[in-house]
Formats: C-alpha cells, structure tokens, sequence
C-alpha cells in the first residue's frame, strides 16, 4: 500500500527504466510530463505522489543510469587480462552501446552533461561523479601499466589517464553525431598506439 492507502500498481524500478527511455529519445526538455505518462501509463497524480517533480524523476534516471554504466565500465578494466586489452575492450562496449543499440542515442549522461550540465547543480554532480570514478579506474589500469613496463612513458598515470579519457569521450560524441564506424575504430586504434606503441 501507498500512504495514500492505494495499492501500488507499478513497481518503481520499472518506471524508472520507462522513463530512461523517454528521456533517452527526447531529451529533459523535449520530454513533458505528457510524454512520461503515456510511456510508463501512470496518471499525473501517480507519477506526482511517486516522484514529486519531472526533475526528481530525471535524478532517479540519471543515478540508475550512472550506477549499471560504471559498473559495467569499472568490470571492464578490472578483468584479469592484458591492460592493452581492457582498454580495447571499453572501446569496444562503447562502439556496441553507440553504433548497436537503434533504441538508444548515445550516452545518456553525456547527453544529459551537454543538455544541462552548465546550468542544473544536480546533472552536474552525477556526471562528474561518474567520470571521476571513470578515471580512477582508468588511473589504475595506467599505474598497473608503468609498473609492470606494459607501459613505458614518461607521463604519470594520472596525466595518462585524463589522455585516455579525453579521447574515449571525444570518441562516444563523434559515435553518435557522425555515425562513422571507421572514424571510431581509427580513434580506438591511434590512442592505444599513443599509450602502448603500435
């Protein structure tokens, strides 16, 4: 039961995922309230009680989204493989989330970071959540690298690291604005070449 004394229809999980998808597709300012009652087929009143504000909503999107997209990125680079080979492989899970996924449009924080970013405290605070925690990882891999002669360069593994992840940004934003597959694959291949040689 709500604390209405309404028994509850819909279990909030699935909503939220509902909703991912009609930000996901509109954008935060492209999407009304309209458009998130038809998708998850809540009244206002239910969506209202439940969330208290489109923007509360959003902020229930954005964290679900953060939360399955780091780990599936932190997995990545944590795998007992070769570095060289992690770091493909989170090229890799990009160009699949980019290039495969019809129903998608990108990364959704990315999306979200250049929507709203400058202007909304709470975007900014999970994105840049998100990419910290990225890099830290990143960091680790590159530290692993300089210790074990995987890499060999004079930079830190933290000045490694933020090269790594300029370019796997860079790369997520030409993904979805060019849609040039080949593009990507030169980018994935001349920035490992940049870390590890050719």
């Amino acid at each position: 039961m709500t604390k209405r004394g309404r028994p509850r229809e819909f279990e909030y999980s699935s909503i939220v995922d509902v909703a991912m998808k009609t930000f996901w597709k509109r954008g935060y300012e492209g999407c009304s309230t309209q458009d998130l009652c038809n998708d998850t087929g809540l009244g206002k009143g239910s969506l209202y009680n439940t969330f208290g504000s489109k923007h509360e909503l959003y902020k229930q999107v954005l964290e679900r989204y953060h939360e399955f997209g780091i780990k599936a990125q932190q997995e990545l680079l944590n795998a007992p493989i070769a570095l060289k080979d992690r770091l493909s492989n989170l090229f890799e899970w990009a160009l699949k989330e980019d290039f495969e996924n019809i129903d998608q449009n990108g990364c959704l924080l990315i999306n979200a970071g250049v929507e709203r970013a400058k202007n909304d405290v709470m975007v900014q605070e999970i994105f840049s959540r998100h990419i910290e925690l990225l890099k830290q990882a990143i960091e680790k891999v590159m530290e692993e690298g300089l210790q074990t002669g995987e890499i060999s360069k004079k930079q830190t593994a933290e000045e490694l690291a933020s090269l790594f992840l300029s370019s796997y940004y860079g790369f997520r934003v030409l993904n979805v604005s060019m849609q040039n597959r080949l593009l990507s694959e030169q980018i994935m291949k001349g920035t490992l070449e940049s870390i590890f040689g050719a």
